[in-house]
């Protein structure tokens, strides 16, 4: 979807909320940050717990469907820490932001920051980092199960493991998106990319190392292959849902209330694909500054205002994003 060229300017947070309302709805809150984190720690280790003590068939499946949900909370509380909205201090958004969230999805905070804050400048343009997560949509229902298969299969999170191998040697350009961008290897030997790929991936090793050292001391190693296979499957599915909620089949143009999507979300889907309020997308776009947790109320203000409808639910969204090309 692309908007002529007499598309409005980027929307200034000023023309819609007034000082006082900004300055509330900005306030963060180390309470609700530790909240967020410990919650979503709390229910990983009773996923291991259940599966323990349960090891059947069904526990496996519902452990699976419920640790990917967490993995992908893991990557958006991160990613409120790269917008130093998790915490009040930067320091502590870094620390917690990067070793207790980042770190366990293999994902740097400073690198993500970089990458991310490029999507927020530069949405619904050619030059948005993200593009080629919702370049792909609409498209037909055929491929739309394709790519969800390919998720639930395992290939996308082997495909995005080995690009983050890559990413981390040097040999790729370093993004969360789709694109895939060879960098110039002149000079550069084998030693110098084995260098780089330590650096630049001891914390997330670490990370690893020691779950799977706790689960090992429990007397329970094997349930590590829970926590990897939910890594290569639902929380694959999820992050693809959740990108295309977010901006597939929007309008390409810098009014954000046009190129992002806000998406209704129940228990189900705060659970798996919209954790800590992340489908308020319109809301997070119009002003990164909100914590998780202020996000709903900003939602209720636009809607008020006459500035947002009624978000979809994430199965019109599917419907939307599977609509044959015209």
């Amino acid at each position: 979807m692309t908007n002529p060229g007499n598309a409005p300017p980027k929307r200034k947070r000023s023309d819609i909320f007034s000082a006082d309302e900004i300055a509330a709805l900005t306030a963060r809150s180390d309470l609700m940050g530790w909240r967020a984190v410990l919650f979503t720690w709390g229910v990983i280790a009773l996923c291991f717990v259940a599966l323990a003590r349960w090891p059947h068939p069904l526990t496996w499946l519902l452990v699976i469907l419920v640790l990917g949900g967490r993995q992908l909370s893991l990557a958006i509380l991160m990613h409120d820490a790269s917008h130093s909205t998790l915490f009040k201090s930067r320091r502590l958004n870094e620390l917690v932001g990067d070793y207790a969230c980042g770190s366990a999805i293999g994902v740097d905070l400073r690198r993500y920051r970089r990458h991310h804050l490029q999507h927020h400048v530069k949405t619904g343009t050619p030059e948005d980092t993200d593009r080629s997560l919702a370049a792909p949509f609409p498209t037909t229902p055929a491929s739309l199960a394709r790519k969800l298969l390919r998720d639930m299969a395992g290939i996308s999170g082997l495909k995005r493991e080995l690009g983050l191998l890559l990413m981390n040697a040097g040999v790729l350009r370093w993004t969360v998106a789709s694109d895939v961008e060879r960098l110039p290897q002149a000079g550069r030997t084998w030693r110098k990319r084995l260098g780089d790929l330590v650096r630049n991936s001891w914390k997330y090793w670490l990370f690893q190392a020691l779950l799977l050292g706790v689960l090992a001391a429990s007397g329970h190693a094997w349930l590590y292959l829970a926590w990897l296979a939910a890594y290569f499957t639902t929380y694959s599915l999820y992050m693809r849902i959740r990108s295309m909620a977010e901006h597939g089949c929007t309008e390409q143009s810098t009014d954000m209330l046009r190129n992002t999507r806000t998406t209704r979300a129940g228990l189900l889907a705060r659970a798996t694909v919209a954790p800590l309020r992340v489908n308020f997308h319109i809301e997070h776009h119009l002003m990164p500054a909100v914590p998780y947790f202020r996000l709903q109320a900003t939602h209720r203000l636009l809607r008020a205002r006459g500035l947002c409808a009624e978000p979809p639910g994430y199965l019109d969204v599917l419907a939307l994003m599977c609509k044959a090309a015209a």
